[in-house]
């Protein structure tokens, strides 16, 4: 059964979708809409989870369709799908991997081997036609088989900078963490706060890549053709990567917002609460959950 397409929810209610709200945010494209639990109950009977052994599925379904347009470094990835009509349909795909820090793991599970006993997930999209409560069920079938490999501890972040291209347009609302806390995550506060650039398509450029631009660490070119495609000229042979950066930025239009740090939320996996709760956590747990996004400083 294919549920209809929730109409995007008018920009002046953003602000007031508070967690354990009935609206559910979906993806295509690159661009969000909203799903309300009216639209139609989730049938678990519809849908199955399962690894995506094979990166590319799981790398261009996120390229086409997350927000980021990006791929993470990723250890395992979940595939959502739907297996209600006579094909199986790839309708969400969730990542879970490696941060840009060792201490994104080790400073709220210090107990936890990082990379194995410990991962982040830095992807979790569905479609737009996903019915409201599915994003629930597919975490739960991720981390249970997470657990089942020797996964104690996920951290999450959910990012409550809303993003405008630079004529304006919403391409992402702000987020704020609304099915980690329907699912009972431990939220621990906010990551640690920074300037970042915003390219002209309402994308971050991150310090990371910008890194490699500099080092010409493995991904530069990836990272420079992003840029590129934006209307910055291609880098010369031999030339300085750091000035190519700065004269690239500034072509393309790049602004820097500030960002208070993205919030995070942590899960302790174990098979009784007891088990979860031997973990330890090095971070307080915080109550209560963020409500709003932050205020929107991204139009141009």
């Amino acid at each position: 059964m294919m549920f209809p397409v929730q109409d995007p929810l008018p920009l002046e209610d953003l602000q007031e979708v508070p967690p354990a709200s009935p609206w559910c945010q979906r993806w295509r494209g690159g661009r969000h809409s909203w799903r309300h639990v009216r639209d139609g109950g989730f049938d678990r009977r519809n849908y199955d989870v399962g690894v995506i052994p094979d990166e590319e599925p799981a790398k261009s379904f996120v390229l086409t369709h997350h927000y980021a347009h990006s791929w993470p470094a990723a250890s395992v990835q979940f595939g959502l799908y739907d297996v209600s009509g006579i094909r199986r349909r790839l309708c969400g795909v969730a990542v879970f991997g490696v941060p840009v820090s060792r201490a994104v793991l080790t400073r709220p599970f210090p107990t936890l081997r990082p990379y194995t006993q410990a991962l982040v997930c830095s992807r979790f999209v569905l479609l737009d036609a996903c019915p409201a409560n599915a994003e629930s069920f597919f975490l739960a079938r991720c981390m249970d088989a997470l657990l089942a490999e020797g996964v104690r501890g996920l951290v999450s972040f959910a990012d409550p900078v809303p993003r405008r291209t630079a004529t304006g347009q919403l391409v992402m609302p702000g987020h704020v963490g609304t099915i980690y806390a329907a699912t009972n995550a431990v939220y621990a506060g906010r990551a640690t706060a920074r300037t970042v650039k915003l390219l002209p398509d309402g994308t971050v450029f991150h310090d990371r890549a910008a890194q490699k631009i500099r080092r010409q660490e493995q991904g530069h070119e990836y990272a420079a053709a992003q840029l590129v495609a934006l209307g910055a000229p291609r880098p010369r042979p031999g030339g300085d990567p750091a000035r190519w950066l700065a004269e690239a930025l500034a072509a393309v239009g790049a602004r820097n917002i500030r960002h208070r740090g993205a919030h995070r939320f942590l899960y302790r996996l174990g098979r009784t609460r007891r088990e979860r709760e031997e973990i330890e956590l090095g971070l307080p747990a915080l109550r209560p959950y963020p409500k709003r996004p932050d205020p929107d400083r991204a139009s141009p």
